[in-house]
């Protein structure tokens, strides 16, 4: 048996420390940046944040919300590719620059042969090669890093962001060997996944992005393109989000933070009518569960496998109103974040930031917002 003596940090565990400034406004600070890949030719420019592919919040409308924010969407799995197809032949992502979807909007899929005949037939119907996103619950395979590589020589244009994976190793196997331009790291961290309480295996998430950042930051390609990583689960505050990017995550996934918007999809409760004071059908909460659990597993693939455990949970997320509420305030955090460590612009932050561990980072509020 072996045990790893170093102690490895998560979000709760850290407080970043301010610095003092030049920056003057938080309006000042630039949140957008600009990427190459290791191995795709395309570049990719934007607010570095990504909708979660689960069914809830990677939507046609997510697409739509965010990118006006010039912010990624990864579309769940399960849509048709006639669905798809129309989608990304009649795409206005009406962001002011381009109509083009393989910026905003990427096609998310499994490493069963129909998610490739799915793609295939998406890029026919469309006529549109999208980036695509890979995405298992172990990325630990050779099997994976092999689809990967495969995926990479059929659709050598495309921008792959693959995992999930949450150690520095499998970071540079598969940008290496499985032709994988982002890695999307963390396994176990979502609040929807139960995988740490069901198989005891993880890594908290904070060390987790720093460590495979480096990794993958380390590795150069002969033009000089270095590998990249999406923070993928975890980040339930705008500080996580936050830390997150101080942490050297060049993308950052969001799943819980954006369920319970109108731009989801789902099984919505609604208020009754005497609490509507005659306003129809107001939401009052989404269904949100993990794309492990026994629910979706059930909506999607007819039930749990008998060799398997559901690995996610179910729970009811208060409805929150238009994803653009949500996107303002998190970016509003992540402004302030930068003021506060002596960051320009969000490519700086790491540069810039500082930790300190602590012992308890917030006090419980749930008590006093309740009156009690």
């Amino acid at each position: 048996m072996k045990i790893n003596e170093g102690t490895k940090l998560d979000f709760d565990d850290v407080l970043l420390i301010p610095q003092r400034t030049k920056t003057a406004s938080r309006k000042s600070v630039d949140v957008s940046r600009f990427f190459n890949f290791y191995h795709s030719q395309r570049t990719w420019q934007g607010t570095p944040v990504i909708a979660a592919n689960m069914d809830t919040t990677g939507t046609f409308a997510m697409s739509q919300a965010l990118a006006k924010f010039n912010m990624i969407t990864c579309l769940h799995k399960h849509y048709g590719f006639r669905d798809l197809g129309n989608f990304f032949s009649d795409y206005d992502g009406d962001t002011g620059e381009t109509t083009n979807p393989k910026e905003r909007c990427w096609f998310s899929m499994g490493i069963k042969d129909k998610d490739i005949l799915k793609l295939r037939e998406v890029v026919d119907y469309s006529n549109i090669c999208p980036n695509i996103c890979i995405d298992v619950a172990n990325g630990y395979t050779d099997d994976f890093v092999n689809f990967c590589s495969k995926i990479r020589t059929w659709y050598p244009t495309s921008i792959i962001m693959a995992g999930n994976v949450c150690t520095p190793e499998m970071v540079q196997e598969l940008i290496l060997h499985g032709g994988v331009d982002i890695v999307k790291v963390g396994i176990g961290p979502g609040s929807a996944c139960t995988t740490r309480l069901k198989t005891g295996v993880g890594y908290p998430q904070l060390s987790a992005i720093e460590e495979c950042a480096h990794a993958a930051h380390g590795l150069k390609s002969a033009e000089k393109r270095m590998g990249l990583v999406c923070a993928d689960g975890g980040c339930r505050t705008a500080g996580d989000v936050c830390k997150a990017f101080a942490a050297n995550a060049d993308f950052v996934m969001l799943g819980g933070m954006l369920a319970g918007t109108d731009e989801c999809e789902g099984e919505w409760e609604y208020k009754d009518d005497d609490e509507c004071a005659n306003v129809s059908r107001l939401k009052k909460s989404l269904k949100f569960y993990g794309m492990s659990s026994e629910a979706a597993m059930n909506k999607h693939n007819g039930g749990v496998e008998t060799y398997k455990a559901s690995e996610g949970r179910l729970k009811r997320i208060p409805y929150k109103g238009p994803a653009a509420v949500v996107i303002q305030d998190l970016l509003g955090g992540v402004r302030s974040s930068c003021s506060y460590i002596g960051a320009t612009c969000l490519k700086d932050m790491s540069k810039c930031a500082e930790f300190v561990k602590v012992n308890r980072t917030h006090f419980d509020q749930s008590a006093s917002d309740l009156g009690v």
